[in-house]
């Protein structure tokens, strides 16, 4: 019965989906944030359109920009230490061409959070992120927050129905750590805010990511959360997109990323539009940059599943969240008839699921440390030391 109500619901929301509409909201007020995936792809973003995402960009457990193009996607993950020398001299080669000028990023704000209890992606990831984007921004521009406890999952201040405890790693992925992650990355983007609102006073609603506001890999519609204040057009609002990671998406998790992670209630006290886009799980296997995969969980595209310019300018993922964007911003009245809000201040994929349970095996197989399985993997399934060790369904390790 609950599957059938599942169905009628995304299909009631299909055909109620709208177009996407233009508001007042001032082009240099867009930021993004995202976890785990979203994490990856909000980096991408921040790096490759900082044209666009003129405020900064926000990472919950993701890791490096360019990770995955010239090492296996599982040396981002699983709190390993991937190299990040050839991705930031990609970088540097890239700048003004394949991606933005880097030079933008010293104007750019940027936050990060991770537990140190994710072993999905984990701490490691994140310091190499901020280790490489230090090079191309000051310190003063970067908050780097690491929460005692917290699993692969995004963090609150509050308890809502379904969500996950902090310290496992489950569905929805969404937990009261003691810690308002939406509210401290609109702080860090935006500055001083208002004090959030007590419950969201407006709702969210769909809309068609079809045509340029859609590509491979995305659902056939997204999400939008906008303030009673935003919708007549007579205050300059801001926008902040914010990415749900694998396993998050509305297919998955029906209404929680968009409800339970906090977002709302900060956008109706303080004139931020948030934008919800989608994935969708998608079973054929693709070649990306490292191997050919299925993105069964809904990802990002972090790992050249949808091109080989998934990181760049004119990746399809990424020009379809841009080009959402730049239609929301086409509403912009430019100071002509709007009061202003609060001022701007200067797959492989991570997987959300539950780790499988550990597998002890001797004999001839994998090195001590090296991988011993997951989707894909072609080598040894046994180990020589040890016990082979399952992190997620892409990747397994010899502990």
């Amino acid at each position: 019965m609950a599957s059938i109500i599942t169905i009628l619901l995304v299909a009631i929301t299909t055909v109620l989906a709208a177009d996407l509409q233009g508001y007042n909201v001032d082009p240099n007020s867009v930021s993004v944030s995202g976890l785990s995936s979203g994490g990856f792809m909000a980096a991408q973003l921040g790096v490759a359109y900082s044209d666009v995402f003129r405020t900064g960009f926000g990472v919950f457990a993701g890791g490096p920009f360019d990770c995955a193009r010239n090492q296996q996607y599982s040396m981002c993950m699983n709190n390993g230490n991937p190299g990040i020398s050839q991705p930031t001299q990609n970088m540097k080669a890239w700048s003004g061409k394949q991606i933005a000028d880097t030079a933008n990023l010293k104007q750019r704000k940027v936050f990060m959070e991770v537990g140190t209890s994710d072993y999905t992606v984990g701490l490691n990831p994140m310091n190499l992120l901020k280790q490489q984007l230090s090079g191309f921004t000051t310190e003063s521009n970067i908050a780097f927050v690491s929460q005692p406890g917290q699993a692969h999952t995004f963090p609150t201040d509050f308890d809502s129905t379904g969500n996950n405890a902090c310290g496992s790693t489950g569905s929805p992925f969404i937990s009261n750590c003691g810690y308002d992650g939406a509210g401290a990355v609109l702080k860090w983007m935006y500055g001083d805010l208002q004090p959030r609102a007590s419950t969201a006073a407006s709702t969210v609603q769909s809309y068609s990511q079809s045509g340029k506001y859609g590509a491979a890999g995305m659902d056939s519609n997204g999400y939008i959360y906008v303030p009673k204040s935003c919708q007549s057009g007579g205050t300059v609002c801001k926008l902040h997109v914010a990415l749900h990671g694998c396993q998050q998406t509305y297919s998955a998790i029906q209404n929680k990323y968009t409800t339970n992670t906090g977002y709302n209630r900060w956008a109706d006290a303080n004139n931020i539009v948030i934008l919800y886009p989608q994935g969708v799980p998608d079973n054929t296997a693709h070649q990306a940059w490292q191997g050919t995969l299925p993105n069964p969980y809904g990802c990002w595209d972090w790992v050249g599943w949808y091109g080989n310019n998934a990181d760049q300018i004119g990746g399809v993922q990424m020009s379809a969240i841009v080009n959402q964007v730049k239609q929301i911003t086409s509403g912009y009245k430019q100071g002509n008839g709007g009061s202003s809000s609060s001022s701007i201040p200067g797959t492989a994929a991570p997987t959300t699921s539950t780790p499988p349970a550990e597998t002890t095996t001797s004999g001839p197989g994998a090195a001590l440390y090296a991988q011993c399985g997951g989707m894909g993997w072609k080598g040894p399934t046994t180990c020589a030391q040890g016990t082979c060790k399952s992190y997620s369904p892409y990747y397994a390790q010899c502990l």
